[in-house]
């Protein structure tokens, strides 16, 4: 089958989106916390709350920011930044600062703590360190594995609880979630969790059918329609994902719902509500490059969505730094694009 016209990642993206993570994840201030004051004494710095993700604005954007910083360092590992990446996660990526992480996790009014957009980053991070076959990427792993087991645990203990999926363009995306979390159960041969993020992907959208695509909103960051099409084709086989995506979005050959197909506009990049949008536009480049490996050459569909991407790519490739609004946080969704 061809690629798009965008390869999976040159070695200068590398190098750029490196440099890009080394660069906040370290970075405590501004910082936006996911914290609720119990009392005087929860009144503390960022890195005396969390010991590992205290950077990048918040949370989930640091924990992801390592994931990027993880899976470069593996698969470049000739990137002049790559001695800076391994002394960062040698740092930080310790059995005791991952401990007290998990303090953090464990007390009273943290059980939705970053539900579910920050679990499933961390266990995506989980997934990635584990595929490292350096000495350090195993010390790494085996640091960080009590955080993963007590979020795999928490996903476990709520997916039965969950009645409703939920379909927002932003973290509370309940099928961007499982499509990460289901890198981490296969990663870590957790076959239950596996079997129980099926059962609710299919509970939640098995029978969704002639999707609208009322999309995109103002603070999209992921597209609910094609996430949801893109966590089904990881949930099903390819016999059941191809009449469940016939039926969820008949008219992909036909380049509808149209909006699908065309890049956001960014009008204020320092507002960071509006600069969701270019995470909208790679995440979305992410899902159309994911579907399109689905399809055959002859397919209508696929060089349709091999356009989407690539117009989507262009429109926000190139906006990954520039204000901090978005570049704590964009390299992550174009290495996802550049990779898909």
């Amino acid at each position: 089958m061809p690629t798009t016209t965008i390869p999976p990642l040159k070695p200068a993206w590398a190098m750029k989106l490196a440099a890009i993570a080394l660069g906040h994840v370290g970075r405590e201030y501004p910082n936006k916390l996911d914290h609720v004051l119990r009392g005087p004494d929860d009144l503390r710095e960022p890195r005396d709350l969390h010991p590992v993700f205290y950077g990048s604005f918040d949370w989930h954007s640091c924990v992801h920011g390592f994931w990027l910083l993880a899976r470069v360092y593996r698969r470049a590992p000739q990137t002049p930044d790559a001695p800076k990446v391994r002394a960062l996660l040698d740092a930080r990526l310790t059995r005791t600062n991952v401990l007290g992480e998990l303090a953090y996790l464990e007390g009273l009014m943290r059980g939705g703590f970053e539900r579910p957009y920050g679990w499933a980053w961390l266990l995506m991070l989980f997934a990635e360190l584990t595929r490292h076959t350096t000495p350090e990427g195993g010390r790494w792993a085996y640091a960080l594995e009590p955080l993963a087991s007590a979020f795999a645990e928490r996903f476990a203990a709520w997916l039965p609880k969950a009645t409703y999926p939920i379909r927002t363009g932003t973290h509370f995306n309940t099928a961007f979630a499982l499509a990460l979390a289901l890198e981490y159960a296969k990663a870590a041969g957790d076959h239950a969790l596996d079997a129980a993020l099926r059962e609710r992907a299919v509970a939640w959208y098995g029978r969704d059918e002639d999707c609208q695509a009322w999309e995109p909103s103002g603070d999209d960051f992921l597209s609910p329609a094609l996430m949801e099409a893109e966590c089904m084709r990881r949930v099903l086989p390819r016999e059941a994902f191809e009449p469940w995506l016939e039926r969820f979005l008949p008219r992909l050959a036909e380049g509808e719902p149209a909006t699908l197909f065309v890049p956001a506009t960014v009008s204020d990049r320092a507002d960071g509500k509006i600069a969701h949008l270019d995470g909208l536009n790679l995440s979305r480049a992410w899902c159309w490059r994911s579907l399109a490996s689905e399809w055959p050459n002859a397919d209508p569909r696929r060089p349709r969505a091999v356009a989407a991407a690539d117009a989507h790519l262009a429109a926000s490739l190139p906006h990954v730094s520039g204000d901090y609004m978005g570049e704590h946080w964009l390299a992550t969704f174009a290495l996802l694009a550049l990779e898909a």
